[in-house]
């Protein structure tokens, strides 16, 4: 009999890249919703939803995400949003015997100053990075609850903390797009217009890691066949670079040739994040996609689908 896994969130980024490659595997059923067919944030849906189902593991990847502004100018909306749905599917897995569940977290949970490069031990150790700071009290909530639930009742869930995720299925949308999307985006658009400059927001002299998002699923997937002891899994490469030195890389795919122009009174958000692999690299998980290889197939999904 196959084991029956539901993907929260299966239309996301990540959660797509996940589908696709279990779809390719048959010893697992897949079960899939909707936000439109179930709401994650409505508890009485999802406990419900889980009462209906025999499931035996969750991914759970559903989440409300934005851009920094969005997070700044909304962290009612991203905290209560994500808690809702963090704690509704955790607890109606619980409560209907799921024994396995990995919870997609985000690195963003890290607190700003802590050491790098980012170990798992760090968590809680000081305060969060004031632009994403309701998004990563989220996240937070939803380790502890995955922590207690396998303290308390042995149960198999455990947190997975990706770095910054690109790729294949990513937002492109000019207001709520992450870094590598948006300005890929703009360039393009200034290309096919012939315009001599963009606007990149910030100094660019920040670092950040990223990870392409078919590795980050082909990772899950790894942690889905390899339970870890741990509670809580960092996921990147453990290589960062500036944001000046991504965007050139963003130029040389697009073929843009206009001058970048650091806006210096957008925000930087924080120095450095960068995570420490030790622990998935040791379990025998490294990335396959370099950053060059990932912006080019990310850029050639992005012709074809916008």
């Amino acid at each position: 009999m196959s084991e029956k896994i539901y993907i929260a969130g299966h239309r996301g980024m990540l959660g797509s890249s996940i589908l696709r490659k279990l779809e390719e595997d048959a010893e697992y059923e897949l079960i899939t919703r909707t936000s439109k067919e179930l709401d994650l944030r409505v508890q009485k849906d999802v406990e419900n939803f889980f009462k209906s189902e025999e499931i035996d593991t969750v991914i759970l990847a559903a989440a409300k995400v934005g851009s920094i502004e969005e997070n700044r100018l909304n962290p009612a909306e991203f905290l209560i949003e994500n808690l809702e749905i963090e704690l509704n599917v955790i607890h109606s897995a619980f409560k209907n015997n799921v024994k396995n569940l990995i919870f997609i977290s985000s690195s963003c949970v890290y607190p700003d100053n802590a050491p790098q490069p980012l170990k798992e031990d760090v968590i809680f150790t000081g305060r969060l990075e004031p632009e994403n700071e309701a998004y990563g009290l989220a996240k937070l909530a939803g380790i502890k609850a995955c922590e207690y639930y396998k303290r308390e009742y042995g149960l198999n869930y455990f947190s997975v903390l990706p770095t910054n995720l690109y790729g294949v299925n990513d937002s492109f949308d000019p207001e709520h797009s992450h870094v590598i999307p948006g300005v890929m985006r703009r360039m393009d658009d200034a290309k096919n217009e012939n315009k001599e400059s963009i606007s990149v927001w910030g100094t660019g002299n920040i670092y950040r890691e990223f990870l392409y998002v078919d590795d980050a699923a082909d990772a899950i997937i790894f942690l889905l066949k390899n339970t870890p002891s741990e509670n809580i899994i960092n996921l990147g490469t453990g290589i960062d670079l500036t944001i000046k030195e991504l965007v050139k890389e963003i130029k040389n795919v697009v073929g843009y040739d206009g001058e970048l122009i650091f806006d210096t009174s957008k925000p930087d958000g924080i120095y450095k994040r960068q995570l420490d692999m030790s622990k998935l690299k040791a379990m025998g998980w490294q990335p396959k996609t370099s950053l060059k290889e990932g912006l080019k197939i990310t850029y050639k999904w992005y012709k074809e689908n916008y």
